[in-house]
């Protein structure tokens, strides 16, 4: 090979290397080359609103840092309570046994999803009753589906009550044992009128923190292709009244 040969194949080498998709980054986002993959799961009843723009910037920075995502939308239909009718435990982890609402279609999600990320406006300083209705079921019902995937949360609010809806929707991820990834700053956004999130500078900077922190936890876990989970100790439950 000539020196103007080498050149070009250099030349050209390093061109490829320097446009390498974001579809090309997920499929080598592990040794394996397995898609890691974020549900986005949108509790407001409004598709387009300013939770939905929140995730929006979290889907865009994690496609930047080779993180497929998939935003669901809980809508505007009924969302059926937990009603402790014990059903899914004959279930055999199957999910809940009422398979007529979004939270069926949540947890068939989940089935392939690595992390998930809950956003909720506020509502009377609490989270969406809907959102609240699916997270409670999934996660009794099919927790073997989220146990130690990462989770996030995020709160959209008009002026105040987003702290304690954080803190609501991530007591949840807690007792499920699912890495709760930060930010710079609470995974909050302000808002009132539709799009109006997008004027919170500092807020979208905060979700698109959450996402790096996101992507670089969960390259951490499947770094050897499968995840990499600490070994738990048997549960041991113990009620305060006997």
């Amino acid at each position: 090979m000539d020196r103007r040969d080498f050149i070009k194949k250099t030349t050209l080498a390093a061109a490829g290397a320097a446009i390498t998709s974001p579809v090309s980054a997920m499929l080598a986002n592990t040794e394996s080359g397995k898609t890691l993959k974020v549900l986005l799961v949108n509790g407001s009843p409004r598709n387009d609103g300013n939770t939905f723009c929140c995730l929006k910037e979290i889907e865009a920075e994690l496609e930047k840092q080779g993180i497929a995502s998939e935003i669901v939308q809980i809508g505007r239909k009924p969302v059926r309570m937990c009603i402790a009718c014990g059903g899914c435990r004959q279930n055999n982890g199957a999910g809940c046994v009422f398979n007529d609402d979004m939270c069926a279609v949540v947890t068939e999600k989940m089935k392939e999803a690595d992390a998930m990320i809950v956003g909720s406006p506020v509502y009377y300083g609490q989270p969406n009753g809907g959102i609240l209705s699916l997270m409670q079921r999934l996660f009794y019902s099919a927790g073997n589906l989220v146990r130690n995937k990462p989770a996030a949360a995020l709160a959209v609010c008009r002026r105040g009550g987003a702290t304690a809806t954080l803190q609501t929707l991530n007591m949840m991820f807690e007792m499920m044992n699912m890495p709760v990834v930060t930010s710079q700053y609470w995974n909050i956004a302000y808002g009132s009128a539709k799009g109006e999130v997008k004027l919170d500078t500092e807020g979208m900077q905060t979700m698109r923190t959450l996402a790096d922190n996101m992507a670089f936890l969960l390259k951490k876990i499947h770094a050897n292709g499968t995840p990499d989970y600490p070994e738990r100790e048997p549960w041991k439950p113990m009620n305060f009244i006997r």
